[in-house]
This record gives structure tokens, C-alpha cells and sequence, in this order.
């Protein structure tokens, strides 16, 4: 750590982080960033009273993490999408920009399929139908039934 002018603390870029100032940090719950070690998106060591430290390049990956679990992004997404990343080190700006385009792509893929169901919606979510009308029409005799349970369409 260094201090400013004022003899202020400063935090630095290789500081490391108890648990509990990265749950203040990132406001994810302490069970929470447990569970995505567990799950290999974050990472820390121990120090040697045993106690997890997090370098201070986790914080943004816990808050990449809380993005994704707040639009629906399934955990294991993320994890595939940020796999080259890194956990041991500040990645690159290169590791970073490849694992993003990764991420986009499958964003655009989850956009695309979000924008099908929108479409859908408004005429028949083929075939558990909303419009026994354009049912008719569109999946005469319910034919779609025959491809298996749920949405046929989409």
C-alpha cells in the first residue's frame, strides 16, 4: 500500500482483498463469491492464518459475474465464455478483448433468440397456443404435437 500527499492510504493494483472487502466492494455476498470460486470463475489463496485473499483483478470479474446473473446469463456460460481468461494474474487487454468478442457472440445468439420469442408471442407460442384462430392456420390438426412436447416453433 502507498499513501497520498495527506498520508492517506492508498490501495494499490496489487493489493489483496479479504473476502468480506470484496463482498463491501462488489456488494455479492460472501456465500456467493464462495460458490463462484467453487465454480472456477473467481480465485483467491490463503494467507497464512488460512483466510482467502483476492487480488484486486477478481473485482472485476465478480462484477462481470453480477452483470450476468442479473440478465439471465446461466453461470456456466460465462464460465466457457471467460475460460482463456486467467485467473492467477491481471489478464491482458488481448485476453480480455478475445473473451469478449466470445461473450458478444453468445449475447447476440441469446438477443436473436429473445427477439424470435418476442415475434412469436404475438400470434401463437407454437404449439401451447394463445390463438386457437391462427392455430389453425398455422399448425392445422395440431401436427406440431407429433415433434414432441413444448415449443415447436421457436
Amino acid at each position: 500500500m502507498t499513501s497520498d500527499q495527506y498520508g492517506e492510504v492508498l490501495a494499490g493494483p496489487d493489493d489483496w482483498l479479504s473476502i468480506g472487502e470484496v463482498s463491501a466492494r462488489t456488494g455479492a455476498a460472501v456465500s456467493a463469491l464462495r460458490f463462484y470460486e467453487e465454480l472456477g470463475l473467481i480465485a483467491s489463496e490463503r494467507d497464512g492464518r488460512n483466510q482467502r485473499r483476492y487480488p484486486r483483478h477478481m473485482l472485476r470479474r465478480v462484477a462481470l459475474v453480477s452483470v450476468a446473473k442479473r440478465i439471465g446469463i446461466p453461470l456456466q456460460d460465462l464460465r466457457e465464455a471467460f475460460a482463456d481468461v486467467p485467473l492467477d494474474r491481471p489478464p491482458s487487454h488481448q485476453e480480455w478483448q478475445r473473451a469478449s468478442r466470445e461473450w458478444r457472440r453468445q449475447l447476440e445468439e441469446r438477443r436473436l433468440t429473445i427477439e424470435r420469442l418476442e415475434a412469436e408471442l404475438t400470434g401463437c407460442i407454437g404449439c401451447g397456443c394463445l390463438s386457437m384462430k391462427a392455430c389453425a392456420l398455422l399448425n392445422p390438426g395440431d401436427t406440431l404435437a407429433g415433434d414432441g412436447s413444448g415449443a415447436r416453433r421457436l
